[in-house]
């Protein structure tokens, strides 16, 4: 047994990564050289992302202070892109007419479940930070 394939498994048994993570991991490694050095268990332990972070701290001139703090679990945006496939090409055409004139270039008929892993994989490194010094206003979107 590989060093490599050593450390995934007992990550796997310490609960620091999932079955599924560990699965991608092995598949990884049978894919890379033997000689190679494997990257994907130093990726390995970041844990994936649970949640999609949304807080904007605002102070509105005519109410005050202004608090919006907003939790998303992952679990429901893998929901929401496996409901997208059920939207009717009709329709997807409509919403991509729609967005395109909200200023929002995409094509919904692209959401597919299947790059969802590939995205989720990457929100870990999503950090945005936007402040508005004239309206007083601070957006932070982040996983955790």
């Amino acid at each position: 047994m590989s060093e490599e394939r050593r450390k995934i498994l007992e990550m796997l048994a310490s609960g620091k990564i999932t079955a599924q993570e560990a699965d991608r991991l092995l598949d990884a490694l049978e894919g890379a050289p033997a000689t190679a050095p494997s990257t994907a268990v130093a990726t390995a332990t970041r844990p994936a992302p649970k949640y999609l972070r949304v807080i904007v701290d605002a102070n509105d001139r005519e109410d005050g202070p202004v608090h919006i703090n907003i939790r998303v679990p992952v679990m429901l945006l893998r929901a929401g892109v496996r409901l997208a496939s059920f939207i009717p090409p009709s329709a997807q055409l409509k919403i991509n007419d729609e967005l395109r004139k909200n200023g929002v270039d995409m094509d919904v008929s692209q959401i597919k479940p299947e790059n969802l892993n590939e995205i989720i994989d990457h929100l870990t490194d999503l950090s945005i930070d936007i402040d508005q010094e004239q309206e007083d206003v601070k957006v932070r979107i982040f996983a955790e």
